[in-house]
C-alpha cells in the first residue's frame, strides 16, 4: 500500500482527522472562558476587541508568510527585527521622498534582506535557522546604528492613518490589511501552482525536483516574500505607533512561529494553513489580553500562555 505525500494530505478534508479542529475548538473556548469570567472587566467591549485586532494585527500578517516559509520545509528567525528596520527606514525617508516613498523604501528594506537570506540558503546550502538568526541580529544592529537607538517620529498623517493609525467607518485599518494578507495567502497556497509547489519542496524536495519543481527558486521566492511581508509589518508598527524605532517587532518571531504552528501548520513543512495560522495569532492575542484583564504578574502571563499554547499544539499534532 502507498501512502499519500504530505501535500496531498494536506488537501483532504479535515473531516479526516478531528485535531484539524483544535485550533478552532480553542479559539473557541478561549474566547468563551474569557466572555463569561472577565464580563465585568469589559473583555466583550468593542473598544477591547479592536484593540485585540489592532495588537495582533502585525503578528497575523507576517504569520500569514511565515506560514509559506514552514510548509516549504524552512524558518525565518530575522522577521521581527525586518519590521523594526523597516519601520526605521520609512521613517527616515518620510521627511524627504513622502508617504510613499517612505513605504517603497520599508519595502525595499524587508525584500532585499529576504533576498539575501534567500540566496545564502539555497545559493550556498547554509540552513535557514543559521542564515536568519544571523540576519536577525545584523537588522536590529544597522536600525540600533542608524538611528543611534532613537525612535523616529513620523508626522505624515496620510502614511500612519494608512497603515495603522485610521479607521474605515468603525473598522481598524489593520483589520483591513490583516483580511488582505488572509485573503492573498489562502489564494496563494491553496489555488495557485507556487502554493502546490511549496507544499511539495516542503513535503519531499527530492521528489518535487523530480517532478520538475524548480526547489532553489521556490525557497527562494518564500523566503523573499517574508522579508517584504516583514517590511510590510513594519510600516503597520510605523503607523499604529507614529514613529519608527528598532524595538519594534523584536521578539515577534517567537509570536508569528507559535501562531503557525498552533494554526495547524506542521514545523516540518510539508502542510500549512493560512487560516489557521491567522486564526492562531488572534488566540495568543486573546490571551494575553485576557490575562492582563485578569490583572496577572507578566511572570504568570508567560507561564500559562506558555501551557495554553504547548497544549493546543500537543492535541493539533498529527499523526
Amino acid at each position: 500500500m502507498t501512502t499519500l505525500p504530505n501535500a496531498a494530505a494536506a488537501r483532504r478534508s479535515p473531516l479526516a482527522n478531528w485535531r484539524s479542529y483544535v485550533v478552532y475548538v480553542g479559539f473557541a473556548l478561549v474566547f468563551l472562558f474569557f466572555s463569561i469570567f472577565l464580563h465585568d472587566a469589559g473583555f466583550l467591549s468593542s473598544n477591547n476587541l479592536l484593540n485585540i485586532v489592532r495588537q495582533t494585527a502585525t503578528i497575523s500578517v507576517m504569520a500569514v508568510a511565515m506560514t509559506f516559509v514552514i510548509a516549504s520545509g524552512e524558518i525565518d528567525l530575522s522577521i521581527g527585527s525586518v519590521a523594526g528596520l523597516s519601520s526605521v527606514l520609512a521613517a527616515l525617508a518620510i521627511p524627504h521622498v513622502g508617504p510613499v516613498g517612505g513605504a517603497v523604501a520599508g519595502l525595499a528594506g524587508g525584500a532585499l534582506i529576504g533576498l539575501i537570506n534567500g540566496s545564502l540558503v539555497t545559493g550556498l546550502g547554509i540552513p535557514s535557522f543559521l542564515v536568519t538568526l544571523g540576519m536577525l541580529g545584523i537588522a536590529n544592529g544597522v536600525a540600533q546604528w542608524i538611528t543611534a537607538t532613537a525612535p523616529v517620529p513620523i508626522l505624515n498623517d496620510a502614511f500612519n492613518n494608512f497603515f495603522g493609525s485610521g479607521d474605515l467607518g468603525p473598522i481598524p485599518s489593520l483589520f483591513l490589511w490583516t483580511l488582505v494578507a488572509l485573503g492573498i495567502g489562502h489564494f496563494l497556497l491553496r489555488r495557485t501552482s507556487f502554493g502546490r509547489s511549496v507544499l511539495a519542496v516542503g513535503g519531499n524536495a527530492t521528489a518535487a525536483r523530480y517532478s520538475g519543481i524548480n526547489v532553489a527558486r521556490t525557497k527562494l521566492m518564500v523566503l523573499v516574500a517574508s522579508g517584504t511581508v516583514a517590511g510590510l509589518a513594519g510600516m503597520l508598527y510605523a503607523g499604529r505607533l507614529n514613529s519608527g524605532r528598532f524595538q519594534w517587532g523584536q521578539g515577534d518571531e517567537l509570536s508569528v512561529i507559535a501562531a503557525v504552528i498552533l494554526g495547524g501548520t506542521p514545523l516540518f513543512g510539508g502542510a500549512g494553513t493560512v487560516f489557521g495560522a491567522v486564526l492562531g495569532a488572534l488566540m495568543i492575542g486573546l490571551i494575553n489580553n485576557g490575562l492582563i484583564l485578569m490583572g496577572l504578574e507578566y511572570s504568570q502571563q508567560l507561564i500559562i500562555r506558555g501551557v495554553i499554547i504547548i497544549l493546543a499544539v500537543a492535541l493539533a499534532r498529527r499523526t
